[in-house]
């Protein structure tokens, strides 16, 4: 069967199914039992024979909603916001794998350039941080704390002005991504190289290991998250540039639900990193062995949830519909 002949025979029906999962009165649980294998069969059919075409990524997306939605117990139904961070993200967050690499490299390269240009031309670092901060620090230096902005503000303020401008900033870079990805692209560049270029600093003035250790104690979570959220702004780009079996409209709508969703699961994050960098940062150099485990124990948090975690959820998922 022609690819054009299929999803004439079954739009309305995946309409209509969309509709009753999106309804909020759902009383006829044998209709949309029914709907759904014959959904199931349809993408097992669209894998086979149109495995690289966008209905079959439309159909997949069908599923994973529907699953949710018939396969959710009645204490998850109560508790929306436990089930939108065990399950609804960590499913819409697989799907978005690819752009979440693209996001970590384009974030990668401008660190690297930021690296380079800081090591090749000695004004850069005053043209990105500004003269007052780099001023700063080699005093800071100077006297034998590199690091020491960390311990100028009461902790409590410095919490929430942290989640504040990490929430902010993270807001900004996925707004970027209405101009067609480029805004969320520079946002990332930009962060990028300010990054590289103080690494270099750090390393030009003889402080680079205590650096690390210091600003990837709570970097290590919040700049994840800010590169996640990156991941975000190319979501929505990349629903107005390529809207595939949609309406550009639709798509975009679709697009920026999406991607607004990611961006709010990177909240409890950021509030994370906040509280590292206002309470634990400060005392960085208290033990090495404490600053690496911790800085471990960040890592490994960010990339089972985000990346381990949904590609296992997603196998269970699909067990579930070819059982």
């Amino acid at each position: 069967m022609r690819e054009v002949v299929f999803i004439k025979q079954n739009t309305d029906k995946w309409k209509h199914f969309e509709q009753m999962l999106q309804s909020k009165d759902r009383n006829n649980p044998d209709e949309i039992a029914s709907l759904y294998i014959q959904l199931i069969d349809d993408l097992s059919y669209a894998r086979t024979f149109y495995a690289s075409s966008p209905v079959c990524n439309y159909l997949n997306d069908l599923s994973g909603r529907a699953h949710i939605v018939i396969y959710k117990n009645k204490k998850e139904k109560k508790s929306r916001i436990v089930e939108f961070w065990k399950t609804e993200l960590p499913i819409l967050f697989y799907k978005s794998h690819k752009l979440l690499f693209i996001a970590f490299l384009i974030f990668f390269v401008s660190g690297l350039i930021g690296w380079i240009s800081a090591a090749n031309d000695d004004t850069f670092i005053r043209l990105i941080m500004g003269d007052r901060y780099v001023n700063m620090t080699l005093q800071n230096i100077k006297n034998g704390h590199p690091l020491a902005v960390y311990n100028r503000e009461n902790p409590f303020v410095m919490f929430f002005m942290i989640v504040e401008n990490n929430i902010q900033v993270a807001f900004v870079t996925f707004v970027g991504g209405i101009f067609f990805t480029l805004g969320t692209a520079l946002a990332l560049f930009y962060n990028g190289v300010m990054l590289g270029s103080f690494q270099y600093f750090c390393y030009q003035q003889g402080a680079l290991k205590e650096s690390l250790l210091t600003l990837w104690l709570h970097g290590t979570i919040e700049i994840s998250v800010c590169i996640i959220a990156g991941c975000a702004g190319l979501v929505l780009g990349n629903s107005i540039l390529f809207p595939g079996t949609y309406s550009r409209l639709e798509s975009f709508k679709r697009g920026a639900i999406q991607g607004l969703k990611i961006v709010i699961g990177t909240v409890p994050f950021f509030i994370v990193a906040a509280t590292i960098e206002s309470f634990v940062t400060r005392h960085a150099r208290a033990s090495q062995l404490f600053d690496g485990i911790l800085i471990f124990l960040s890592l490994t948090l960010i990339i089972w949830y985000f990346i381990i975690y949904p590609i296992q959820l997603n196998r269970k998922i699909k067990t579930i519909e070819h059982s």
